[in-house]
C-alpha cells in the first residue's frame, strides 16, 4: 500500500521516523505543513505495520470522503475496498477495508459503544490543531482507552501547525510523545499583500462590509489576469459566496464559478474536488471527462477547504481574511454566527492550498502590518460553543466534570454549568451529574441532546417515523432549504423534488429510526396531530424555551417562552402565525431582537404539550403599571396564557405590592396636605442641623422605611386609591420618638414672634437655611436675626417693603442696620410716606400699620 504512493511528497522522508516512534512508544505527533501528504501517505504506511484496521479521524465529512477517495485512487481502487470511509448517514467499507476514514464525531460515538475499538490497531487524529469539540473528545477518550484498555493501540496526532508540545504531552501520558516534523511543504507559495484601497468596516456580528466583497471580487479578477491556474477563494459564509459570485458576473465563458461549502449536497462537493475538466455550457456542479474544451475554475469556499482537502488545479488562493464562527448567548440560549478575522495559523493553512500541486500564489486581502496583529491561533471551539452535547459525552464516558481526561483545555465554568442544567432538565443527568439511562439513550441517537430528546419523546407522541423525519430535518444541515417554514420543507422533502437532498434526508431518517430504543407506539392525544402541528411539537420538545407567541396583533414581534424577542424575515410565509415553534434563531450583538431562521406554526395546545415543563400556575399580587394587580396566572415560561383575578389576595402581598408601587412611582402617590409638607420640611431641617438623632425624611429614606412609618395605613390598603387617603401628617409624626417630638417646636418652631408682635411662619424649604419673610417695619428694635436649633442656626431674614416686595436678604441684621438700611430708607421713604422710616431703626418702635392719613 505505502509503496504505491508518490515518492515526491514532502512527508515521505519522515515516515520511517513516525513509524519508529510508534513502535517505541505507541504514540507520536506528526507536524507537517499543508500539502505535504500526511493525510494520505501516513495512513498507508501505518496500515502496513499493523494487522488490524487503521482509523483516520477527520473533523469534517467532506474531508473524510476526500481523504478516502485520494488514498483509494493511489491504490488504483474504488472507495470501499482497502480504503473506506464512514460519516453520519454514509458508510463505504467492505471486508477488505484496512483504512477507514471517519469523522471525529463518529469516532466519539464508536468509543462510547466500544471503548476498546475492537478490530482497530491504530488511530490517527488528523488536523488536531483545529480544536473542534469532537476532536478534543476523540483525543481525550482515545488516550484514556489506550491507557486503561488497549496499551498496544497506536495513537498518532497529525497537525499542520508547529504548536505541538501540549498535544504531545496529552498523548504521551507519563512522558511527552515523540514529535516528528516534516521540513517543507510540497511547493513554495508566494504571498501577495492586496489590502483594500481604503479602510473598510471591521468584521463584526454577522455582516461583512460590501466594500470588502467588492475588493475581493476585484482581487479575483486580478488573479485571473496575472495567472493561468484555477483560483480558490476563501470567504466567511454562503451569503458572501453568493454575493461575490454575483459580482463576478460577466467573466469569460471559459471560467466557471463554483461554490464549495458544508451545506452543499455531497455530490456537488465531490464534483469540485474531482480532478476532471468541464464541458462548456454544462452545469458548474457537474464536471465530466472528455470535454471539448477545459474551463478554468474559480472556487468560492468557506473554511471547509482550509485543511485536508486538495482542490485540483488550484495554484492561486485569494483570501478575504475572514471566518465565521459560532458564539453562544448563555443568557438567552441562542447562537449567533460572528464574523472574525482569521488567525495567522489559519491564514497559513489557506495559503497552503495553493502549493499542493506546484508553486503557487496567495493574494491576502490585508496588509503585512495587519497580518502581524492577527491572533496566532484560532480560538478553540470549547471557549465559545454550546457545550450541551460535550457535557453529555463526558457524563456518558464516566467523567462528568472532565477531570483526569486529556482535554487540551477545560470547559469554561459558566457555559458548562448551563449545559449541565439543560441536560438535567431533559432527564439526561441526575442531580449528581451522572448520566441516566435516558441520557445514554439520548447520547446513542448521535445528535445534539436536544434533538435526541425530541426524537425519543416525539416518537412516543406522534410515532417514530414522523419524529425521525422532523429530527432529520433539523439535524442534517442544509436539507431544510433557504426558506424558514419547516412544514413546507418537510413536504418538499417527502415529495422528492430535489432527489439528492431528499436521499440525504431519508438516509438520516433511517439512521435515526434505527437509533430509537424499542418502545410501544404513540398512545398520547398528539398521535393524530396533522403534520403542521406534529412538526411544531417535535421542534418544541427540542427547544421549549423557543416556543413563541406574537406580542400584539399590530406588532409583528414574537416573544419566546425564554423571554427573548424575535422577528421573522420580511416576506416570510409564517408572518400570519400567532404561535411558532422556533428551531433556529440567532441574535447579532446589539440587535433589539433575535432573527427567526427556521420555525413551524403551532397552536396554544401544541405549545402547552411541547413545553409542559415550563407550565406554571402562580398567584401574583404585584404593582403593574399604575396600580396593584392581584391575579392567578397560568404561564408558559415568560408567556402569560390565562389570567384570572384573585378574590382574596394575601394582605402581606398587597402591602408589599403597594410599597413597591410607591417606590417605583414616588411619594407623589400620597396626598400631601400643607401641614404634612410643613412638618416634613421642619424634620428635614432638624436632621440637617442636629444629625441622625432626628429622622431622615428625604425621598430615598422615606421610601426605604415605608413599611414602618405607614404600617397602620397599609394594613388595610388594597389599591392605589387607598394610598391617596392616607393621613400623611399623622404617619410622619410616628417617625418622632416622644422626647424629640416634645422639642420640635422649640428647635424648629413653625412660627417666630417678631418685634411687632406678629407670629410669622418660618420657611424650611431649604433644610440648610430657614427663611423668615417679614416687613421691614416689624423688625425695628431687633438688634440681630433670631437663631433656632438651640442657637446653632441663624434665620435668614427676607425683609419686605410695605407692599410685600423683597428689599433685602440678610442673616446679619446688625450689619444691615448700619450699612444697608440707610440706602433702603432713602429709596423707599418717598414711595411709602405713610410708613415709618426712622433714622435709627434699632431704637424705633416696630409697627405693622401705616401712619394715619393727614386731613
Amino acid at each position: 500500500m505505502y509503496s504505491d504512493a508518490p515518492d515526491d511528497l514532502p512527508v515521505r522522508p519522515v515516515v520511517p521516523a513516525v513509524l519508529a516512534a510508534l513502535r517505541a512508544t505507541g504514540a507520536a505527533v506528526l507536524v507537517a505543513p499543508p500539502g505535504s501528504g500526511k493525510t494520505t501517505l501516513v495512513p498507508l504506511a501505518v496500515a502496513e505495520e499493523v494487522t488490524g484496521r487503521v482509523l483516520v479521524a477527520q473533523p469534517r465529512r467532506m474531508a473524510a470522503r476526500a481523504a478516502a477517495r485520494r488514498m483509494a485512487a493511489l491504490l488504483g481502487e474504488r472507495v470501499g475496498e482497502r480504503v473506506g470511509y464512514a460519516v453520519r448517514g454514509d458508510r463505504r467499507v467492505g471486508p477488505r477495508t484496512r483504512i477507514e476514514v471517519v469523522t471525529t464525531g463518529l469516532l466519539v460515538r464508536r468509543l462510547h459503544r466500544d471503548p476498546e475499538l475492537t478490530g482497530s490497531d491504530a488511530v490517527l487524529l488528523d488536523e488536531i490543531h483545529e480544536r473542534q469539540l469532537d476532536a478534543d473528545l476523540a483525543l481525550a477518550f482515545t488516550v484514556e482507552a489506550r491507557a486503561a484498555l488497549r496499551p498496544e493501540l497506536w495513537l498518532l496526532g497529525m497537525s499542520a501547525t508547529p504548536d505541538s508540545d501540549r498535544v504531545a504531552a496529552l498523548l504521551g501520558g507519563d512522558a511527552p510523545a515523540p514529535v516528528v516534523r516534516a521540513s517543507a511543504a510540497a511547493h513554495p507559495v508566494t504571498r501577495i499583500w492586496a489590502p483594500p484601497p481604503r479602510p473598510v468596516v471591521p468584521a463584526g456580528g454577522g455582516r461583512v462590509d460590501p466594500a470588502l466583497l467588492d475588493h475581493v471580487a476585484a482581487t479575483i479578477r486580478r488573479a485571473l489576469r496575472e495567472h493561468d491556474d484555477d483560483v480558490l477563494v476563501f470567504l466567511p459564509g454562503t451569503g458572501e459566496i453568493a454575493a461575490v459570485s454575483n459580482r463576478l458576473a460577466g467573466l469569460p465563458a471559459e471560467i466557471a464559478v463554483l461554490p464549495l461549502h458544508g451545506r452543499q449536497r455531497p455530490a456537488e462537493q465531490d464534483a469540485v474536488l474531482r480532478a476532471q475538466p468541464f464541458r462548456l455550457g454544462e452545469s458548474d456542479a457537474r464536471p465530466r471527462a472528455g470535454s471539448d474544451r477545459d474551463r478554468r475554475r474559480v472556487v468560492l469556499a468557506t473554511s471547509v477547504a482550509e485543511s485536508s482537502l486538495t482542490v485540483p488545479g488550484v495554484r492561486v488562493v485569494v483570501d478575504s481574511g475572514l471566518a465565521r464562527v459560532a458564539r453562544t448567548d448563555l443568557v438567552r440560549g441562542l447562537g449567533a454566527l460572528v464574523t472574525v478575522a482569521v488567525s495567522r495559523a489559519a491564514a497559513t493553512q489557506r495559503a497552503g492550498r495553493a502549493g499542493r500541486e506546484g508553486p503557487g500564489q496567495v493574494y491576502r486581502c490585508w496588509s503585512a502590518a495587519h497580518h502581524e496583529r492577527l491572533a496566532a491561533q484560532p480560538e478553540p471551539e470549547i471557549a465559545t460553543a454550546d457545550l450541551t452535547r460535550f457535557a453529555l459525552d463526558l457524563a456518558a464516558w464516566g467523567a462528568p466534570d472532565g477531570r483526569g481526561l486529556a482535554l487540551p483545555d477545560p470547559p469554561p465554568p459558566a457555559a458548562f454549568a448551563v449545559a449541565r442544567d439543560s441536560l438535567l432538565a431533559i432527564g439526561a443527568l441526575d442531580a449528581d451529574g451522572r448520566v441516566t439511562s435516558r441520557g445514554r439513550a439520548i447520547a446513542a441517537v448521535g445528535t445534539h441532546p436536544r434533538l435526541g430528546r425530541a426524537l425519543i419523546d416525539g416518537a412516543a407522541r406522534i410515532g417514530p417515523d414522523r419524529a425521525a423525519e422532523v429530527v432529520a430535518l433539523l439535524a442534517e444541515e442544509g436539507v431544510a432549504g433557504p426558506r424558514d417554514d419547516l412544514t413546507v420543507a418537510l413536504r418538499r422533502l417527502r415529495s422528492g423534488t430535489d432527489a439528492a437532498t431528499t436521499n440525504r434526508w431519508r438516509a438520516e431518517v433511517r439512521r435515526l429510526r434505527t437509533a430509537l430504543p424499542p418502545g410501544p407506539g404513540p398512545t398520547t392525544p398528539e398521535r393524530s396531530l396533522p403534520d403542521d402541528l406534529a412538526v411544531g411539537l417535535v421542534v418544541g420538545l427540542a427547544y421549549p424555551e423557543r416556543l413563541a407567541r406574537i406580542r400584539r396583533p399590530d406588532d409583528r414581534t414574537y416573544l419566546m417562552s425564554g423571554g427573548t424577542a424575535a422577528t421573522l424575515a420580511p416576506g416570510s410565509t409564517l408572518i400570519d402565525s400567532v404561535w411558532l415553534a422556533v428551531a433556529v434563531a440567532d441574535r447579532t450583538p446589539g440587535a433589539p431582537a433575535a432573527r427567526i431562521r427556521l420555525a413551524a406554526p403551532i397552536d396554544e395546545a401544541t405549545a402547552r404539550a411541547a413545553g409542559g415543563a415550563l407550565l406554571t400556575t402562580v398567584r401574583e399580587v404585584a404593582w403593574s403599571g399604575t396600580d396593584v394587580v392581584a391575579r392567578e396566572v397560568v404561564r408558559l415560561g415568560s408567556l402569560d396564557l390565562v389570567e384570572r383575578p384573585l378574590a382574596d389576595p394575601d394582605q402581606d402581598q398587597l402591602c408589599n405590592a403597594l410599597v413597591d408601587g410607591l417606590r417605583r412611582t414616588g411619594l407623589g402617590l400620597l396626598t400631601w396636605s400643607p401641614a404634612a409638607r410643613a412638618l416634613r420640611e421642619r424634620l428635614a431641617f432638624c436632621h440637617t442641623a442636629l444629625g441622625d438623632r432626628w429622622p431622615d425624611v428625604g425621598d430615598e429614606a422615606l421610601l426605604a422605611t415605608a413599611t414602618d412609618w405607614l404600617a397602620p395605613e397599609l394594613a388595610g390598603a388594597r389599591r392605589r386609591a387607598d394610598l391617596t387617603r392616607i393621613d400623611v401628617l399623622s404617619a410622619l409624626r410616628r417617625l418622632l420618638p416622644w422626647p424629640a417630638a416634645a422639642r420640635l417646636d422649640e428647635l424648629a418652631p413653625e412660627r417666630l414672634t417678631v418685634p411687632s408682635g406678629s407670629r410669622i411662619r418660618v420657611d424650611y424649604t431649604d433644610p440648610t437655611t430657614p427663611v423668615l419673610a417679614v416687613r421691614l417695619q416689624e423688625t425695628f428694635g431687633w438688634p440681630e436675626a433670631p437663631r433656632i436649633a438651640g442657637g446653632r442656626v441663624p434665620v435668614l431674614l427676607r425683609l419686605l417693603s410695605p407692599a410685600g416686595r423683597p428689599v433685602a436678604v440678610t442673616g446679619d441684621l446688625a450689619s444691615f442696620w448700619r450699612s444697608g438700611y440707610p440706602q433702603v430708607r432713602a429709596e423707599l421713604r418717598g414711595r411709602y410716606p405713610r410708613h415709618s422710616w426712622p433714622v435709627d431703626p434699632t431704637t424705633a418702635e416696630p409697627t405693622r400699620r401705616a401712619n394715619p392719613r393727614r386731613r
